[in-house]
């Protein structure tokens, strides 16, 4: 018989997968609470990095049709549900990883698909999202700026080209001659 509070565990799990457009799931053996507050501060407020009951979180990802973490699931458990970027939340998880030996990257989740640990690396590696959009703006902005420089060089061109006139010298404005009175005949 399933307590309330376990029925309820499950049920937040759930919705912490069905809110999120990846999961990482990790082994946390041997990091301190002040490490693990360290890397919940370096994943950013869009990852909640959760420790989790193994036997609940295998429920609650088969309830919300994750399949990626069947057999994962022993040992300290803790996953990184990602709201926003994938891409910067696995280079934050990877980063720590590297400095503290004691998170292990054990598999992860992404768009309805599921990573291995070296797929999870492989994300980090990618460029983040906005790096990605200036890039593409860069691109499609080039052609532009490229048509402007010609037209510019052209109109420099034509600039040097173009015999320069001196300008008028002021001269008095001539005074206009008064046309003759028109002669008025009697009749």
């Amino acid at each position: 018989m399933a307590t309330p509070t376990k029925v309820a565990a499950v049920a937040e799990i759930k919705q912490d997968f069905n809110d999120s457009t990846a999961a990482v799931l990790t082994e946390y053996r041997g990091l301190t609470v002040a490490q693990l507050k360290e890397l919940r501060v370096s994943l950013g407020q869009d990852t909640k990095f959760s420790v989790v009951k193994n036997t609940l979180t295998a429920i609650a990802a088969k309830e919300a049709g994750v399949d990626a973490f069947e057999g994962q699931l022993s040992g300290p458990t803790a996953i990184a549900f990602i709201k926003g970027d994938a891409v910067a939340a696995a280079k934050s998880l990877t980063d720590f990883a590297k400095t503290n030996k004691a998170l292990v990257i054990k598999t992860g989740f992404f768009e309805g698909r599921s990573l291995n640990a070296s797929e999870v690396a492989a994300l980090a590696a990618l460029e983040s999202r906005e790096l990605q959009l200036a890039k593409v703006a860069g691109i499609l902005k080039a052609p532009m700026a490229a048509a402007v420089r010609s037209i510019d060089a052209l109109r420099l061109k034509l600039a040097e080209d173009a015999p320069v006139e001196e300008a008028p010298a002021a001269e008095e404005a001539p005074v206009a001659e008064e046309a003759p009175a028109a002669e008025t005949t009697e009749a």
